[in-house]
């Protein structure tokens, strides 16, 4: 599979194809388990511009991770697949390179007390949380059910997305993520 993932690239790279969409041939070329569910646009979307606050209450923007793909992860303390998925996505976070950042935002009603508190109950460790208590962000992006989980490519601009829980430290989502990275 991985084979034909290279064939794909190296034909879109010789055809003179944009460099961002044969990383997005890449890794769908790569997808198995979990990411089968991972759903690339034809065409990146842009992601708004909302002020978020982590649990510091240091102001934050999506666009604080330009630079780097990024794993956005929307979920809520109450959602029982998203304390499945939690943990293999802070996994992830610890070993992935400066190219990557998995950030999660906690939707909805979530007092920062709760989030710490289920935070320490999964063993969590490695994963900034930005708090969208009035879903604003969460319904300007269209999620509709928890977790989903977003691409975001280095400029910012949302390339896939994935509905429910996913082993985000698996080797199915390595091999998605090191195709997207790669050079």
């Amino acid at each position: 599979m991985l084979r034909i993932g290279l064939c794909v690239l190296y034909t879109a790279l010789m055809l003179g194809a944009n460099p961002a969409l044969a990383d997005v041939t890449a890794a769908k070329a790569v997808l198995a388990g979990d990411m089968r569910k991972l759903s690339f646009h034809e065409e990146a979307k842009a992601v708004p511009d909302e002020v978020l606050a982590d649990l510091d209450g240091v102001e934050h923007e999506l666009a604080d991770w330009q630079g780097k793909w990024v794993v956005l992860n929307f979920w809520a303390t109450w959602c029982a697949p998203c304390r499945k998925e939690m943990p293999s996505l802070d996994r992830l976070a610890q070993t992935v390179g400066e190219d990557v950042a998995v950030v999660t935002v906690a939707t909805g009603r979530n007092p920062p007390a709760a989030v710490t508190r289920f935070f320490e109950e999964i063993g969590v460790e490695s994963l900034p949380v930005l708090l969208d208590p009035k879903s604003a962000l969460a319904r300007q992006m269209g999620v509709l059910g928890l977790p989903l989980t977003v691409i975001l490519n280095p400029e910012g601009q949302e390339i896939a997305r994935l509905i429910g829980d996913a082993e985000w430290d698996g080797v199915n989502a390595r091999a998605m993520l090191d195709a997207l990275i790669a050079p």
